[in-house]
């Protein structure tokens, strides 16, 4: 029987574990990006999360779940963004910056297949 709650799917929870580990590496960030990188790496990151809850339930609906789904996708490739940005800003080591675009990426395959 197929779930009934989008927190038991595979890209939800590594789409969470991603924001999440975003979240802990922003708190590093220097203050002066506090409503500016700091808050967008984290807003796009916690997006992808949120339209995935709502492609979720809006799967009898292809159009509409399709619709949530490119939502997530396109926060997702903000966020790599932002990681690009958090990187060359020097805000995040290069490990980080690896594992993070390198999680991203699994996240976005998640969804596609």
């Amino acid at each position: 029987m197929a779930s009934t709650n989008f927190k038991d799917t595979s890209a939800f929870k590594k789409g969470f574990a991603l924001a999440m580990r975003i979240f802990e590496v922003s708190k590093r960030f220097p203050s002066e990006e506090k409503y500016a990188l700091t808050d967008q790496i984290r807003r796009s990151s916690r997006s992808v999360c949120a339209n995935l809850a709502e492609a979720f339930r809006k799967r009898l609906y292809p159009a509409h779940f399709v619709s949530k789904i490119t939502d997530a996708d396109a926060e997702n490739s903000e966020t790599r963004v932002w990681l690009e940005f958090s990187y060359t800003c020097k805000y995040i080591s290069e490990e980080d910056y690896i594992t993070l675009t390198a999680q991203s990426a699994e996240v976005g395959k998640l969804y596609h297949t």
